[in-house]
């Protein structure tokens, strides 16, 4: 997984209360042309971001809020968005925060704030959801409901209540197919609902996530049989969760998942497109799951936006969006929007378990088109490396990577396949670093491309 783009240009001016994170919550919104836009919550306001062109990405609307900087700490932390056709919804716990509603049918031109939305006694939420024409208000203040309200969008600039759940506290929820998953962090309970009647919710059940309970998020498998959970404890570090949730009545754990080698991290917000699992999981950044086999998923791309450390704290990654093009915005709550792409799966193949001294091999053949294959060895001087192979074209724009990962002792082989590429000069770059940071070894050669 590599970056496109790191925009951090929202932060919070210093002062003596400068809150502890500048940004939160992160969503998308695909025109009708097909233009990509990210919008994320700041602590200062929102900000909406084309990504389309990923040369070339770049702010193109930020509203701005005002904070009361002499007791910050009053909701404004975090802002929570969905979209809904050309509407955005943005909610926070700031009192009187409404909803406010944004027209987004003219980007990149411009954005028309249409105001802040306020229903009957409603004045602030802690998260939103959205399926069709709806919107699924969480955690409201107590006099709307601190459970979840549905608010009906058949008039996008006049959302209507309908029905609602309030008899206890719901953090977050999902909604797929008419069933509604609410999170309950307070009690750890997962509640389900059916919502086929927008004006009722008929309870279909609940079950506790433990062990060490503590519900914050969840998300579903493309064919319902599984339920994916997020618990957000500190003590001990909340890890993503795996049910089988095909009998209601008796859903049953299957394991839970933390990333490799960290264990000290605690997971936050996940999202579930096609077989894919995108998670945001704070100090280790975003990491995405193969979930094909829903019960034994497998880590294949990861890129640490907090790479300070891992402790389980509440900074890094709050949330993440995969978009049609397969870009991934990902919400670091210190260091701003990461535009990023997973490169190609290529075949890694060890030629043999012994080497020597460090070496990257010209590629053959040489010139190309539109396979070749490059090899490179790894002596053994203590322990595995971690080893970064890239592309790079002329002007030194990033290509493709290749590889990136941990290796030990040996020989191997990588093949690179430019048929979306134009003819030309490209050149590739091996990069073997340990714990030492002083010991990193790089190396580059130059191929051609020639169609």
């Amino acid at each position: 997984m590599y970056v496109l783009k790191n925009l951090d240009i929202r932060r919070v001016p210093p002062g003596p209360l400068t809150p502890p994170w500048h940004y939160s919550g992160v969503w998308g919104y695909v025109a009708p042309n097909g233009r990509e836009y990210a919008i994320m919550g700041c602590v200062i306001g929102t900000q909406i971001v084309d990504i389309t062109d990923s040369a070339n990405i770049r702010e193109v609307y930020f509203n701005p809020h005002t904070i009361n900087f002499s007791n910050p700490d009053q909701g404004n932390l975090w802002r929570e968005l969905k979209v809904y056709q050309n509407y955005l919804y943005v909610v926070s716990e700031a009192d009187t925060s409404g909803i406010e509603i944004y027209d987004l049918s003219q980007l990149p031109d411009t954005v028309f704030f249409r105001g802040k939305y306020v229903l009957p006694n409603f004045s602030s939420a802690h998260t939103i959801s959205q399926t069709g024409p709806y919107l699924y208000i969480n955690g409201g203040n107590t006099s709307f409901g601190q459970g979840t309200v549905i608010l009906d969008l058949t008039n996008p600039l006049a959302p209507v209540r309908r029905g609602s759940y309030n008899t206890e506290y719901v953090h977050d929820s999902r909604v797929v197919n008419d069933t509604l998953y609410a999170s309950n962090i307070n009690t750890g309970k997962l509640m389900i609902f059916d919502v086929s009647n927008k004006d009722t919710l008929r309870p279909l059940g609940f079950f506790l996530t433990s062990p060490n309970p503590f519900t914050h998020n969840s998300a579903v498998t493309k064919d319902g049989k599984y339920i994916f959970t997020t618990d957000e404890t500190t003590n001990p570090p909340g890890r993503l969760k795996i049910w089988n949730k095909q009998n209601l009545s008796n859903v049953t754990f299957i394991r839970s998942w933390q990333p490799q080698g960290i264990t000290n991290t605690i997971v936050h917000n996940i999202e579930i497109v096609g077989d894919t699992a995108y998670i945001a999981h704070y100090n280790a950044g975003v990491r995405v799951l193969d979930i094909t086999n829903p019960e034994n998923p497998v880590e294949i791309a990861w890129y640490d936006t907090y790479p300070n450390f891992n402790s389980p704290g509440f900074q890094g990654a709050w949330g993440v969006y995969k978009f049609p093009s397969g870009k991934i915005v990902v919400s670091d709550m210190n260091t701003g929007l990461y535009v990023l792409k997973i490169g190609n799966s290529v075949n890694i193949n060890n030629i043999s378990s012994v080497a020597e001294s460090f070496n990257l091999s010209q590629n053959y053949p040489n010139p190309f088109n539109p396979e070749t294959t490059i090899e490179f060895s790894i002596p053994q001087t203590g322990n595995n490396k971690f080893v970064n192979l890239s592309v790079f074209d002329l002007s030194g724009k990033l290509v493709e990577t290749l590889v990136n990962q941990n290796l030990s002792q040996g020989t191997y082989s990588v093949n690179f396949n430019g048929k979306n590429l134009s003819s030309g000069i490209y050149f590739y770059r091996l990069t073997v670093s340990g714990s030492n940071t002083a010991s990193q070894i790089t190396e580059t050669k130059r191929m051609i491309l020639l169609k």
